[in-house]
């Protein structure tokens, strides 16, 4: 197995072993409100790289919905593995994995699969750590996956004034292949990362391939999913892109990352051109991934 393919060394972290660079990160407050709602099936997994304090926002308005909430630390040097430790050694349901370098998003989700199927768990909502996902809109996502629970449920954005008109404009082009690529099963958004996944399935397309580790994951994810046969449902979810004086931290770089979602739709695309004749079958016949999507109307004469 290449190390690709598994995170290296990962670290579970609790009350007697926390992790982290030598000097202190600003003492996080402790978690003000817990959720009532404990799932045995369903947790959230929050991957994070370097945000700085604002994990620790995010962490406590998702706790404050559900637990368990699972935190994946992706090597960051911000000193925020300890500040995380101090809170999952108070709150039995904040469980927290570090990674000793940074692997990518894919990479730090795939760590926190893993050891939820592991404890029993069968889904699991991904949120980012930087404040752009709906915290309040945990529980919402996690009912329509109880309703729905073989499909992934996915977050279709809704930006506010915030939001940079270059990449919005910009994941028309990948929402437009995901499209193609799976033959219009109704994927509203591509590259939103609010969602809630089948947590066998997204392990087993992940464990066949050596992609999806890094800023390919959330686009790779749904394609395989749907080519697996995992139905997508959508619901709105607004999204905020914060300023650099509100917390916000971005990590994405336009030259890198496009030309990474360029490889990887062409791998698609070559690879949805071999399934064809299958996924024609598939849409035809209604069977998964194609089941929810609404039949047409007859036309009036």
């Amino acid at each position: 197995m290449s190390p690709a393919d598994t995170p290296s060394n990962p670290t579970t972290l609790n009350a007697t072993s926390p992790a982290g660079p030598a000097s202190p990160p600003p003492a996080p407050s402790p978690v003000a409100a817990r959720a009532s709602v404990r799932s045995a099936t369903h947790t959230v997994i929050i991957p994070s790289y370097n945000t700085g304090p604002k994990v620790y926002d995010t962490v406590r308005a998702a706790r404050a919905q559900w637990a368990p909430v699972w935190v994946v630390v992706d090597g960051s040097t911000d000193g925020t593995a300890e500040g995380l430790a101090q809170l999952a050694a108070d709150d039995p349901d904040l469980r927290l994995i570090v990674l000793p370098q940074n692997q990518g998003k894919g990479a730090a989700v795939l760590a926190a699969l893993e050891a939820a199927r592991a404890q029993g768990y069968t889904h699991a909502l991904t949120m980012d750590s930087d404040g752009q996902h709906p915290a309040d809109l945990i529980r919402t996502f996690m009912e329509s996956s109880l309703t729905h629970i073989d499909a992934m449920v996915l977050g279709q954005p809704v930006f506010d004034a915030s939001a940079p008109l270059l990449r919005v404009r910009g994941r028309r082009i990948s929402n437009g292949w995901t499209d193609l690529e799976t033959l219009g099963a109704g994927i509203g958004d591509s590259l939103y990362g609010f969602r809630v996944y089948p947590i066998a399935e997204l392990i087993g397309v992940m464990r066949h391939q050596p992609w999806m580790r890094r800023f390919d994951f959330d686009t790779e994810a749904v394609v395989r999913l749907a080519w697996a046969g995992v139905a997508p449902i959508n619901r709105a979810a607004p999204v905020k892109y914060l300023s650099a004086e509100e917390g916000g931290v971005s990590h994405f770089h336009y030259g890198r990352d496009n030309a990474l979602l360029t490889w990887m739709h062409t791998r698609l695309v070559i690879e949805f051109l071999l399934r064809l004749p299958l996924l024609l079958r598939q849409r035809l016949l209604r069977h998964a991934p194609f089941q929810y999507l609404p039949r047409s109307r007859p036309r009036r004469a």
